[in-house]
């Protein structure tokens, strides 16, 4: 038996930084939104366990033992290993939870077969703030190191989206090491659509100067018909929301015409 999964690309539509924690980590609070494309895992029983890399930007992932797929394998009982197939299309180091998007889709393949083990949740928290929520793939608010997640009235869901990145790997320490350490106040109380409305960023400023070529996307993007302009995570990738497909994909065109060097990926929120 041959199981697929998507590993739903994660995208930050607020991300408020509160203060630096003594253990060195920074209290969050941010609002997890998931789109309905990604990286692809291809999954069958093996006598032992394999993690074969394909894709735009596998050659971005050069530890095979190192990745977090591998880890996520290793963090799981089980009995018989898994051969896995990992079709990377998203950028690796972009703000998406590319990896941890990678590592939810090894926990889902898993609990298919073999149903996840109590803890599963810590388990997944070990390999990344990110994991737990992309686990389950749905709208959520996530607080303390992002960890902590807590159910969103989810009023965007199928919103059209467009992911944008411009090709500028940009690691999650240095943006939080240059952020200026200003509590700019909570996550705003509502559905998702509030939040994200009325939210913020607190790393796109230090991002940006880290990444320069983060302004440009931003302001392209801000010239489209977008409702919601914002960057996601630490970076680099900004997103757009918009009102229908039809305004989605007027924006792709105009800006695969006037920057064909920089990634993108549309879709609609989960």
């Amino acid at each position: 038996m041959t199981l697929t999964e998507t590993a739903y690309a994660k995208i930050n539509l607020a991300l408020h930084v509160r203060q630096r924690r003594a253990d060195g980590y920074h209290e969050l609070e941010t609002l997890f939104a998931f789109v309905d494309g990604g990286d692809t895992l291809t999954a069958r029983a093996a006598e032992r366990d394999e993690l074969r890399v394909t894709g735009e930007f596998a050659p971005e992932l050069t530890d095979p033992f190192g990745n977090i797929v591998a880890r996520a394998l290793n963090t799981l009982p089980r009995s018989g290993g898994l051969s896995i197939t990992l079709d990377k299309r998203l950028p690796v180091a972009a703000g998406l939870g590319g990896g941890s998007a990678d590592a939810g889709a090894v926990f889902r393949i898993v609990e298919q077969l073999h149903a996840l083990p109590d803890d599963w949740r810590d388990r997944a928290a070990r390999l990344g703030a990110d994991v737990p929520a992309c686990v389950e793939s749905r709208a959520c608010v996530g607080r303390g190191t992002g960890t902590e997640l807590e159910p969103v009235e989810n009023d965007l869901a199928g919103a059209p989206v467009l992911l944008v990145n411009p090709r500028v790997p940009l690691t999650t320490g240095p943006v939080f090491a240059a952020w200026d350490g200003t509590d700019r106040g909570p996550l705003p109380e509502g559905p998702a659509s509030v939040m994200a409305r009325e939210g913020r960023n607190d790393l796109e400023a230090p991002a940006t100067a880290l990444c320069p070529p983060i302004a440009d996307v931003l302001a392209a993007l801000r010239e489209t018909d977008a409702d919601l302009v914002r960057m996601s995570g630490s970076g680099a990738t900004c997103f757009a929301l918009y009102r229908d497909t039809d305004a989605l994909h007027r924006a792709a065109q105009t800006l695969q015409t006037s920057h064909p060097h920089w990634w993108q990926m549309s879709g609609s929120l989960r």
